[in-house]
């Protein structure tokens, strides 16, 4: 049996951008991400977490850091009546000091890598799939594993530069008008 899945950008999208956070008590969710949450959940979507951390290829914290962030946010999401299917980070950054991490990979978004893992993992149908997310490196990795997707235009996004894998098939401005898009879509097909 294949599922549909909702893949979430992490900062900017899901909470509030802090750069290179791993504090959890600097976690803010973002407008309307709990009512948007909720309404993807109840659509019987997977919520899935795709997110770059090049803050561990750049030493600015470990893994075990972000690993407590996750836990963090997946608990004060469960509070809340939403439970997240899973959480996908690439660690990687080529220009980063730590060596093991100073790579060029596929998993760095706006490649499709982590997406592809997760859709193998949860048997995901990716063309009936979402990907939301604030910056166009989130649109291209979406439409580059087959999925639609939805920009959040809060203000994060700085490259504006286009090309057909970076223009959003819709445009929103929190992650609750980005649920509403998908529940309209899926209850016209």
């Amino acid at each position: 049996m294949t599922h549909q899945a909702i893949f979430l950008d992490k900062d900017g999208t899901l909470i509030q951008d802090v750069p290179y956070n791993v504090n959890p008590n600097l976690i803010q969710l973002t407008p309307g991400a709990i009512a948007g949450l909720k309404i993807l959940q109840t659509l019987d979507y997977k919520l899935i977490v795709i997110s770059n951390q090049s803050g561990i290829a750049r030493g600015y914290f470990a893994e075990s850091d972000l690993a407590i962030l996750k836990d963090y946010l997946f608990q004060l999401l469960l509070e809340q009546g939403v439970t997240l299917d899973d959480f996908y980070y690439c660690p990687h950054s080529a220009d980063g000091v730590v060596p093991e991490y100073a790579i060029t990979c596929e998993c760095r978004k706006p490649k499709p890598g982590l997406i592809l893992q997760a859709a193998y993992k949860h048997n995901i149908d990716l063309q009936n799939s979402w990907f939301i997310g604030d910056i166009l490196n989130d649109v291209e990795a979406g439409h580059s594993a087959g999925c639609k997707t939805i920009l959040i235009n809060n203000g994060n996004e700085t490259e504006w530069y286009f090309s057909p894998m970076r223009i959003p098939d819709y445009v929103v401005t929190d992650l609750e008008q980005a649920a509403q898009i998908v529940e309209s879509v899926i209850s016209y097909a």
